[in-house]
């Protein structure tokens, strides 16, 4: 299941850009927890925190738990990220409370299983990736660390749709009403090699014209 992680913070009382730019010359990162029917919570992150969760990968479907300096502890996603166009230091962090009962809508990778002892590669096919992650809705508490699609009897021409992943975890993907493609075992791409091109006018001449040095034809039979 996906794990919850906890991070720290600093409550924010001012809102706008000036405020904003007072909490980043302390050295802190502003962020904003919204949603669930109740009025917005004002934070203040670590720099580091927000970056070990950028580095880590997949931060799009953690749930984090927000714990707010002399206030509440917010159950939540991380919805955006802003960064510093020059420094590419975060700026900004976007929060979505969640609510009791409430499905989540989350992107979550695709895994694939026995690639290295699938037949269709070990013939010479290639596994082709239409959706590296597939956007579900899914129950907050239920949400996988990565959906597992197994290509142990894999041949070349077969195709992996949504019905091929393992556990699907209860979730609902957001493309509805048809089984979609998720990879394929692709057939080998075979080069010919190109044909020897014909000669054009001008080469043609000069294999036509004797070599430098050679003697011209005789006109007119035996010399005499």
């Amino acid at each position: 299941m996906v794990q919850t992680i906890r991070i720290e913070a600093e409550a924010r009382e001012q809102a706008g850009k000036g405020a904003a730019r007072a909490t980043r010359r302390q050295g802190l990162v502003p962020a904003v927890i919204y949603g669930a029917k109740q009025a917005s919570t004002l934070a203040a992150l670590d720099p580091r925190d927000v970056m070990k969760q950028m580095n880590k990968g997949g931060w799009q479907s953690h749930l984090f738990e927000v714990a707010v300096k002399g206030g509440a502890t917010e159950r939540c996603l991380m919805r955006d990220v802003q960064f510093h166009p020059v420094t590419d230091r975060p700026i900004h962090v976007d929060f979505q409370r969640l609510s009791a009962g409430s499905r989540i809508r989350v992107k979550v990778a695709v895994h694939f299983l026995n690639e290295d002892t699938c037949p269709g590669i070990k013939a010479g096919g290639v596994l082709n990736v239409v959706r590296r992650e597939i956007e579900v809705m899914a129950d907050p508490e239920n949400v996988p660390e990565a959906f597992e699609i197994d290509l142990a009897a894999a041949e070349i021409g077969d195709g992996m749709r949504w019905s091929a992943v393992k556990d699907q975890f209860g979730a609902k993907p957001a493309i509805i009403g048809r089984d979609f493609m998720v990879a394929s075992i692709a057939a080998p791409t075979v080069v010919e090699d190109a044909p020897a091109a014909a000669p054009g006018p001008v080469e043609a001449i000069k294999q036509k014209a004797p070599a430098a040095g050679a003697a011209a034809p005789a006109k007119g039979g035996k010399k005499k």
